[in-house]
């Protein structure tokens, strides 16, 4: 009986993948049919007590609303403000100025950028931001979201400046730098692939690479050698930020050296980049670009890598428990130094320097948050769906039961587990506190590195988070699909596959020769 219970909580995930692609159910309603059966699954075999699985549903309820929802409406609310000041035109002419080529620009947006966003802020910022700059520069928004889902598969582990790696090092008790520095040798092959990956996705097929295999290659190698580099000397906070500066640096260059290069009609985004020249004229570029500068300087400025400023701002925040299971912890709510409050007071204050009106400010806000309501559902549902498994035992089970089945070939199937862990929460952070741990123990009873575990919780954890409902739902509604997750669950779930079997492979090839 208890093996089958085991294999009983993977019924919420099997029917959210199948509700999602063959049944074409929109994310809102396959979300809360899914903490339907999860609540079930809870009340009845796992004797989960009603006000237990109640207050649980309650705090993911609240936890997906702050900070994650806030952050995404943050995000989404700067893109169309920048569309209604007619910024985004200045911004969308400037890049194409740099290359009219589509496959530099899924580069240089959503590679570099999409990895600066994940490493200062994280929280659905980094696909949400860079997919509709794409989408608005008149990309395909399925391929759009696609690219940059893709894009934030391996930053994740180092997102929000280094949070999930720092959690980790907190659940597992392993060091700091060793851990950064493992999680970051097991990504260097994917961290070279996924740039000629997003590559082929939006130019429709290997085809696309002709002419920018070079441009490609070195944008993922200077990625991924400062990353190897901030990871074993300086450790996980810094790692993705200055690996996406100095690709976005390296790209830029190459770009520019092959300004003359003739483009391939069916890649040529220059076409419309500039055709609101009559707005254009009204901003100069920094102007155009300010929200999006001070989002930088004021997540740098927030950051830990400020100190005296974050340590101010970190007192005003509140810890309540919320969940009354007896594995339930309380919850803190940052009020100021959150992402999410962080873009907003950015993005008022680049309006105001753009002269939008408080009227427009309103007037996108109010817009911004009917297009995301379908969304907020799907999130809410899907946190409420992560807290009643964990807190009922049904995560722990699953894992267990993968354990079990596996024995000394279990390195094999860590990323796997860490996936499925991470498509349920959506979020690397969470992953982390739930299964961090079980992976080093894991690895104790079978003989090999804790840390080398560890760190395929992380490869695996980011690998299943852009596959994940709150993900998929972020992106669709960035970019105007709301509804249609359907289409990006199809489009991501083959590369998503592609790559958890090769992380298996070679986490479970190289199990016996860790570097830490």
């Amino acid at each position: 009986m208890s093996m089958l219970l085991s294999c009983l909580t993977l019924l919420p995930i099997i029917w959210l993948v199948i509700a999602l692609t063959l049944l074409k159910m929109p994310g809102h309603k396959a979300c809360a049919s899914a903490l339907g059966i999860t609540a079930i699954l809870a009340l009845t075999l796992w004797k989960m007590p009603a006000v237990d699985m109640a207050t649980s549903a309650l705090e993911g309820f609240a936890t997906a609303l702050w900070p994650i929802i806030l952050v995404i409406i943050a995000a989404i609310f700067t893109y169309n403000l920048s569309l209604k000041t007619g910024a985004m035109d200045v911004i969308k002419r400037m890049l194409t100025g740099v290359s009219a080529d589509k496959r530099i620009l899924i580069l240089l947006i959503g590679w570099c950028f999409g990895g600066f966003l994940e490493g200062m802020a994280g929280f659905g910022t980094a696909i949400a931001i860079p997919a509709s700059m794409l989408a608005g520069m008149g990309m395909d928004p399925i391929l759009s979201c696609i690219v940059c889902m893709l894009a934030n598969a391996f930053p994740t582990a180092f997102g929000s400046v280094g949070i999930p790696t720092v959690t980790l090092v907190s659940v597992t008790g392993l060091e700091a730098l060793p851990l950064a520095f493992t999680t970051v040798v097991q990504m260097v092959p994917f961290m070279l692939l996924v740039p000629f990956l997003m590559v082929i996705v939006g130019g429709g097929g290997v085809k696309a690479l002709k002419g920018v295999v070079g441009i490609t290659l070195v944008s993922g190698i200077t990625f991924v050698i400062p990353e190897l580099i901030v990871s074993k000397y300086i450790g996980p906070e810094l790692t993705v930020i200055v690996g996406c500066v100095f690709s976005l640096a390296a790209t830029i260059l190459m770009a520019r050296a092959r300004k003359n290069t003739p483009i391939p009609a069916e890649y040529d985004m220059g076409t419309g980049a500039s055709s609101a020249s009559a707005v254009n004229d009204k901003y100069r570029p920094i102007v155009a670009w300010m929200p999006f500068i001070l989002i930088f300087v004021l997540l740098l400025l927030t950051s830990k890598l400020v100190p005296p400023v974050n340590g101010f701002l970190a007192a005003f925040k509140t810890s309540i428990k919320i969940s009354t299971s007896a594995a339930a912890k309380p919850v803190s709510f940052s009020w100021i130094n959150t992402p999410g409050v962080v873009i907003f007071v950015a993005t008022i204050i680049g309006g105001i320097i753009q002269k939008a009106g408080a009227a427009l400010m309103w007037q996108t806000f109010a817009a911004t948050l009917k297009q995301l309501s379908k969304t907020i559902i799907a999130i809410m549902s899907v946190l409420a769906v992560a807290k009643i498994m964990t807190y009922s035992g049904m995560i722990s089970d699953m894992a267990h039961l993968f354990v079990a089945l596996t024995g000394r070939f279990y390195p094999f199937v860590a990323p796997i587990i860490a996936a499925i862990g991470a498509f349920v929460t959506g979020s690397g952070t969470n992953t982390e506190v739930l299964l961090g741990r079980l992976q080093s123990e894991a690895a104790t009873a079978i003989g090999v590195s804790q840390y080398w575990l560890a760190a395929a919780n992380s490869v695996g954890a980011g690998i299943g988070k852009v596959m994940s409902p709150q993900c998929i739902a972020t992106a669709a509604a960035a970019v105007g699909l709301t509804g249609q997750d359907s289409k990006l669950l199809s489009g991501i779930l083959k590369w998503v596959v592609l790559l958890l079997i090769l992380s298996c492979l070679l986490i479970g090839l190289f199990s016996g020769m860790s570097p830490a």
